[in-house]
């Protein structure tokens, strides 16, 4: 059964160019590693009324929008091995170095999902 990691990213719009750039970088690299597929998406249309926004929910600031991000495995297990792998990587430790970061780490929302449906 496939296994899905999932990120809500709050980001500064004024860094979005840099962040492309980089999660393009990134999602060439976890394809080489064997991940199945790599989303990265920008928020759009985030303020519907009635339901709790991902603004709200990542408790984005003045000037800020939310990114949510995927990556497809075939199992958690093969999840595990790319992510071992991806950890020990250069290209990735370079971009995760202090003072590279394009957002804040800490506040990143992060989990691995099993699959439910998938059509």
């Amino acid at each position: 059964m496939a296994y899905v990691d999932g990120f809500v990213i709050p980001i500064k719009k004024k860094n979005m160019q840099a962040y492309r750039r980089m999660a393009k970088k990134a999602g060439k690299i976890w394809h080489e590693y064997g991940a199945l597929d790599y989303k990265e998406c920008l928020g759009d249309d985030l303020k519907v009324k009635g339901i709790t926004s991902f603004l709200r929910l990542s408790k984005c600031r003045p000037g800020e929008t939310v990114v949510f991000s995927w990556i497809v495995y075939k199992s958690k297990a093969h999840r595990d091995s790319v992510n071992a792998k991806i950890m020990k990587d250069p290209r990735i430790a370079a971009m995760m170095e202090p003072g590279s970061q394009i957002f804040d780490p800490k506040r990143m929302a992060y989990g691995g999902f099993k699959v439910l449906v998938d059509l």
